[in-house]
Parts: C-alpha cells; sequence; structure tokens
C-alpha cells in the first residue's frame, strides 16, 4: 500500500493509472444530458443547415442566417441515426438521408405556417405607418436631463 492509499483509501490518480479508474468523469456528466432520440416516420422535422461557422450549406450561409430550416417530413429510417426526408424540388441536388443529430423535432402547429408566396410586399420592400393611437406617455429624469419616452400602436400598410 503507498502513502496515498494509506491517507485517503484510494490509489492515486496520476496520468499513468487513469485506464484502471473505469468511467470517466466526463462521460458521466455527458450521460446524464444524453436521451435516444426516437425518430418515427410521417413526424415533421428541422434541419440544420448551418452546423460549422463558414461553411455554406443548402444556400444559407451568415451570422444571422437561420439556424434551422422548413419542417421537413422523414419518408424512411436506415437503422437508428440516419433518416431520409421529404426534401422540396429545389432541393434535388441535396442527397435527402441525414444523420439524427441535424434534425430537430418539429412541436408546431403544421396548419399555422404561411407560404411565402401568399405574402404581398411591394416592389421597393417598403411600407407605410399610420398612427392609430399614442397609448402612453413619460417623461423619467436622468440625472440632469428629461427624456421623453412615448408608446405608439401603429398601423402597417403595404
Amino acid at each position: 500500500m503507498t502513502s496515498h492509499e494509506a491517507l485517503y483509501g484510494h490509489r492515486c490518480r496520476s496520468s499513468i493509472g487513469w485506464f484502471e479508474l473505469g468511467e470517466s468523469c466526463q462521460k458521466s456528466y455527458a450521460d446524464l444530458r444524453r436521451r435516444d432520440l426516437k425518430f418515427k416516420v410521417d413526424n415533421w422535422f428541422f434541419l440544420k443547415v448551418s452546423p460549422m461557422k463558414g461553411v455554406m450549406r443548402l444556400g444559407k450561409k451568415g451570422k444571422l442566417s437561420p439556424r434551422y430550416v422548413c419542417p421537413y417530413r422523414i419518408l424512411k429510417r436506415f437503422g437508428n441515426v440516419a433518416n431520409e426526408l421529404e426534401l422540396p424540388a429545389e432541393l434535388a441536388v441535396v442527397q435527402p438521408v441525414f444523420h439524427i443529430s441535424l434534425l430537430k423535432k418539429c412541436v408546431c402547429d403544421l396548419t399555422s405556417i404561411i407560404p411565402l408566396e401568399s405574402v404581398a410586399m411591394k416592389d421597393s420592400l417598403t411600407y407605410e405607418e399610420i398612427l392609430v393611437e399614442i397609448l402612453d406617455r413619460q417623461v423619467p429624469r436622468l440625472r440632469n436631463k428629461e427624456v421623453t419616452s412615448v408608446k405608439v400602436l401603429w398601423r402597417i400598410n403595404l
């Protein structure tokens, strides 16, 4: 028995003897948050399009670009981790089989999704704001000056 074992009741955790410890602390912490994902055929999922910074996938790139896009339906499962999605015609060049880590379950009501073609926009991409009502007016005092803040209800006229 070494002096460390006599004092503390366990073997010294040196870098040489880590293989004898069994399960690591990192693995035990990761297992607490890990859950098995069970996806079913005909369920709807969002697809992750920008998993890495600077990588352009499916035409989406940039700091403020969406991480997940459009809900897609699963057509077929391949084992536990691969799924084939029903992609639209404009994404025909993309292989439709994706890893389970690139999917996020869609928990929204699919009937509430509005297609972009139905939204009416002007060619100049401008709109007009019309004042409806002044809801509240405050004048808070900041040290040596007063700042007026007004809460206004606007209506957008496209």
